[in-house]
């Protein structure tokens, strides 16, 4: 029954978080991006939750974890650590509701919301432990969003705004190396160390077997796809650079 409990305790303040990222979305469709095409509104529009969402989440994950003494992988939640689950929760809820309505074909997106959904809400409102793990994986994945929503943004308006243009040449080699570094170097090797503990059996009394599985599965999967993005993309800057170079040749 402690499970049950513990949702409708919180459902309070999932609803408040959803309805304040729900009014962010509104306000920067019909009042910050009117004028942009309407290809592009969505998208502006989700960078801007994500700007609410990314770094607010970096830091009260941060504080969250300094707080607890307890930092293990199979330590049980405290209630600051729900509370920024319950943050993230509500965002990736109403970000997943942006893609289904506007790019309802967008698989590779609603799969990775989803599947980061059911990570968050395993360990909030399932097994209430693994915190420290997640929050940890949180801030790595959020660390980035900031120069990641303006580069977005610039990139979705480069071809027509020159200021776009500029920000998107000269935020994208610095913007690469710090997601590569992340993605790359940070991410693997916390997820290795967080595999180490539960394969050591550290968790099982907490965290059933099935559980941390799924959630290895998820973030592999996810910075596997990360790296094969950022891969892409510096080859697609080679491309870029290469071009001007040629151009500037002849």
């Amino acid at each position: 029954m402690e499970a049950p409990i513990l949702f409708i305790s919180s459902i309070p303040n999932f609803l408040s978080f959803f309805i304040f990222f729900l009014i962010i979305y509104l306000i920067a469709y019909f009042i910050i991006f009117p004028s942009w095409k309407p290809k592009l509104r969505p998208e502006a529009s989700s960078c801007i939750i994500s700007f609410f969402h990314g770094t607010p989440a970096v830091l009260i994950a941060v504080i969250s974890l300094l707080a607890d003494p307890a930092r293990e992988f199979h330590a049980p939640n405290t209630p600051f650590q729900n509370l920024v689950l319950d943050y993230s929760i509500s965002y990736f809820l109403m970000d997943l509701t942006h893609y289904l309505i506007f790019y309802p074909s967008d698989v590779l997106f609603i799969g990775h919301h989803l599947a980061t959904l059911f990570v968050f809400v395993t360990c909030r409102y399932v097994v209430c432990h693994g915190a420290y793990a997640i929050l940890v994986l949180l801030i790595l994945a959020e660390v980035t969003s900031f120069a990641q929503n303006t580069w977005t943004l610039a990139n979705a308006r480069k071809g027509d705004v020159e200021f776009a243009a500029k920000v998107y040449g000269l935020l994208s080699p610095p913007f690469y190396v710090f997601y590569s570094l992340v993605r790359g170097i940070a991410g693997p090797y916390f997820v290795y160390k967080m595999i180490s503990c539960y394969i050591s059996g550290a968790a099982d009394n907490v965290i059933p077997r099935w559980v941390w599985v799924s959630w290895v599965i998820v973030v592999v999967t996810a910075i596997s796809v990360s790296i094969l993005w950022i891969s892409n993309n510096w080859v697609e800057l080679y491309r870029e650079r290469s071009r001007k170079f040629e151009r500037k040749v002849r």
